[in-house]
Order: C-alpha cells, then structure tokens, then sequence
C-alpha cells in the first residue's frame, strides 16, 4: 500500500507541476429553471471556445437528466454513472465531440445520479484529479434547479453563467438561484446570458429587470455577458443534433454566441486558480467537507 500511495502522490506532483502555469478556467452554467437553453448554452459555447483554438472539456453535471450527448448526436458507451460506480476511469468515459471538444457524457434516467452521497462527489472528485489531459477552459452544465449538487458545481467554478429567458418563472427562478449562492455559498459575482431574445435583440431589457432586484435585495455583482437573439434555427440544430454555431454559422444566435465566446475567453481568473482542474474539484471536495457529516 505505501508503495502505491507514493506513485499516486508521485503522478499527482507530476501532473500539478506540468499544468501549475497553466489554469483552467472554470465556467458554470446555470439557470435555477429547466426550459430557458442552458445546456444548448453550455454545448455551443464550448464548441465556439473550441473553435478559437481552447482546450475544452464540458461536463455534463445534469446528473439523472444529462442530454449534452443528444445535443451533439454522441452515443457514448459510458458516462459519469460508470465512473462513480468505479466500474471505468474518466478517461474510459469520455467522448470526442464537435470541433474538438472533449464531453464527459452524464447518465440519463438514472434517479440514483441525481442524489449522490459525499463519497459519490469525492469519488468524482478523485476521478478528475487523476485525469492527465491538457485543458484551458472545463465547462459545466449544471442541472436545473437549486439542489444540493446543483450549489456545489456552481461555486466551484470559477464563473457563474446564468441563463435567462424573457419569461416571468426564468427571472424568479434565476434570482433564487443567486440568492442562494450569495447568502449561502458565498459567491459574489455573476455572468448573465439574456437567451431567446425578441424585442430588440439585445437583452438589456431583461437583464435590468433581474438586475433591479438582485440590486435592491442581495449583495452581488451582475454583468450582462451577451444576449442570445431567438432564432428558427437554433432549432432546427436541435433537431439535427449538431451545434448551431457550426451548423448555421450566420445566423444571428451563432453570431452573439461567438461574442459570448469572445468575452468568456478574455474573462481574468482570480489569483488563486491553481494547474489543471484541481483548484474546481478541490473546491468541490471541500464543500462535500464542510456541509455534510461525516459518515462512521
């Protein structure tokens, strides 16, 4: 045993000093609500990182609901589920989509997924940890909602990207899920994504209207990262299966999700990130450590 926890400590030394100047920028993408394209958000925005020459991964975190592996037209023969299982390494699982961009698949239909244990998120953790792949940007598109696992992918991450749409339910729930992650998590800053966008196609209207009330109640930083106008075709790429930035390269979402993609990439990380994705699952392991008890 001690030998094989000195090769285990051996490769982990190795792998942070190959990656210590380099970190990877962590991106979470939420919404609190289903319905408002968060994970067409997540999976076009990698594809348009990828596409300016990044290293992206994007994890499916929707843990019992994933479907980034239908939105790309992916059939993987593994996902999250056989990882935390033990049964394959993250390596194992993990599947070559649309322009590069490496897809850790989650597992679909699975309830069980949905409420993983603290030993199941620091198994997560720790399959992470010993992924030995070059990456500059992990995205991750969170399930909808404000649960547990939800909170912990999301203050990991280094940005907090919240989708919103025009309608009155994606504003209320957009604001519960950053109350909670200002009053409970401590986060402090986030990105908002104006999505299908009418009148004007910009999406300040939308954006004053959570911004007026996150203002007058909470303690937070709210920056309109870019507005996504609707458009037929998004849709239609849907129903291909295949992303719209690359499918429909002119259109106006693909255009505003370039921008978007622009400014995610020119987005400082805080001084603290550290090699690799240790500093996001570190982060995880420690919210696993400081809110829920120890089991004997």
């Amino acid at each position: 045993m001690r030998a094989r926890d000195q090769q285990n400590g051996d490769q982990a030394d190795g792998l942070r000093g190959r990656t210590a100047q380099r970190p990877v920028k962590v991106i979470s993408v939420t919404g609190g609500k289903g319905g408002v394209g968060k994970t067409n958000i997540s999976a076009n925005l990698s594809v348009a990182l990828s596409m300016l020459g990044r290293r992206v991964m994007l994890l499916d975190a929707d843990l019992g609901l994933a479907n980034v592996d239908v939105m790309f037209g992916l059939q993987p023969h593994y996902n999250l589920a056989d990882v935390v299982k033990g049964e394959r390494s993250l390596q194992e699982v993990i599947v070559n989509g649309p322009a590069g961009v490496m897809v850790v698949p989650g597992a679909s239909g699975l309830s069980e997924m949905a409420n993983l244990t603290p030993a199941h998120h620091a198994g997560i953790v720790n399959a992470f940890s010993e992924l030995a792949v070059d990456l500059d940007t992990l995205i991750v598109d969170t399930a909808a909602g404000i649960s547990d696992g939800v909170l912990r992918f999301t203050e990991a991450a280094h940005e907090v990207l919240v989708v919103v749409c025009d309608e009155p339910t994606s504003i209320t729930d957009a604001y519960a899920i950053i109350k909670v992650l200002s009053s409970e998590r401590g986060v402090s800053r986030f990105r908002v994504v104006t999505n299908m966008t009418r009148q004007g196609g910009d999406g300040s209207g939308l954006f004053e209207k959570l911004y007026r009330v996150t203002d007058r109640f909470l303690d937070v930083t709210l920056d309109h990262a870019g507005s996504i106008p609707f458009d037929d075709r998004v849709w239609r790429a849907v129903q291909l299966q295949t992303p719209f930035v690359t499918a429909f390269p002119t259109s106006l979402a693909a255009g505003a999700l370039k921008k978007l993609a622009h400014r995610a990439d020119k987005w400082e990380l805080p001084e603290s990130a550290r090699g690799n994705i240790e500093f996001f699952m570190e982060r995880l392991l420690q919210g696993n450590q400081t809110r829920e008890p120890e089991v004997a």
